[in-house]
């Protein structure tokens, strides 16, 4: 008899670990050196103030503290302070300078560590689905994959990369109106994870990137809707608005308009998945949209298709 209560719980915790992991990844997208307040004249610029005492001579004033000395570096040259006690500098030698203050040097990711990161834990967290799946005997036509043609055939192939052709103009369209009103969405992770060389453009396309869509349609769309839908007798539907929500908020990286815009195309999966049964074709229409994106995008050059 299938485990539908422990099968889900899984499900809930793997969908937690997986949010939780890419609140985490959006730090490391977001990430922007600190900006000085506002009416600061001094970027471009360190200084550094010490106070030297006067040697060789006796105190002035009552014996007050000797005076600071002062060196600023800028942008365009170097002025110097002028030597302790007033004096010439020894020729020679250089004047007095302070040490530049150098800013704290902030971690690095190379595109390839990106891409490894996200084959390890997309690998990982898949594995668990599938295998708390096989352990606890869901069905397999509760998961979108029984040997049908509409399910797992050319059909369902063909079916497939039409819905994610239309995706993929849709969503582009989409993304004109958000250009166009101001809330365009953040593409700095597209960016990250596109590789400079013909190697990393064949294992983005040829590994990463089907294994995302895999991975994300097996926890979004057939675990999260199939499985309860089958399971507990809930209206797909129902269960459809939930997982596009948080389908949304793992996709926290691409900013708010992102957000929505992401939640949206995640709905138009789950009607997709829910109205063919079928886990494949939403997994090669979720493939498309994003091997389309990064090809025409960053492999082609083109800003957008719709302006």
């Amino acid at each position: 008899m299938p485990g539908w209560v422990p099968f889900t719980g899984l499900t809930i915790g793997v969908l937690f670990l997986l949010l939780g992991l890419a609140r985490l990844s959006q730090g490391v997208v977001t990430e922007s050196p600190p900006e000085l307040p506002a009416g600061d004249e001094t970027a471009g610029q360190t200084t550094a103030v010490t106070d030297r005492p006067d040697e060789g001579s006796s105190a002035t004033d009552g014996g007050a503290a000797s005076e600071a000395v002062t060196a600023i570096e800028r942008a365009d040259g170097v002025e110097s302070a002028p030597a302790p006690n007033g004096d010439e500098a020894d020729e020679g030698t250089e004047p007095w300078e302070a040490d530049p203050v150098e800013p704290p040097e902030q971690g690095e990711f190379t595109t390839g560590a990106l891409l490894a990161n996200v084959a390890f834990t997309q690998g990982l967290f898949g594995a668990a689905i599938a295998v708390g799946a096989w352990y606890y005997e869901i069905p397999a036509a509760a998961l979108g994959i029984a040997a049908e043609p509409m399910q797992t055939g050319l059909l369902a192939v063909a079916i497939g990369v039409a819905f994610g052709v239309a995706l993929w103009l849709a969503n582009e369209a989409t993304a004109a109106v958000a250009d166009a009103v101001g809330a365009a969405y953040d593409e700095s992770l597209r960016e990250m994870l596109t590789p400079d060389t013909a190697g990393g453009w064949v294992l983005l396309l040829g590994v990463i990137l089907p294994l995302i869509a895999v991975v994300e349609e097996l926890i979004f769309r057939a675990a999260l809707i199939g499985v309860p839908a089958a399971g507990f007798d809930i209206s797909p539907w129902a269960l459809a608005i939930f997982s596009s929500a948080m389908f949304a908020f793992g996709h926290g990286a691409q900013g708010r308009a992102g957000i929505v815009v992401t939640g949206g195309l995640g709905f138009v999966l789950a009607g997709g998945y829910i109205l063919s049964g079928s886990l494949l074709v939403v997994v090669i229409a979720h493939y498309l949209v994003n091997a389309l994106e990064f090809v025409v995008h960053e492999g082609l050059g083109t800003d957008r298709l719709f302006v």
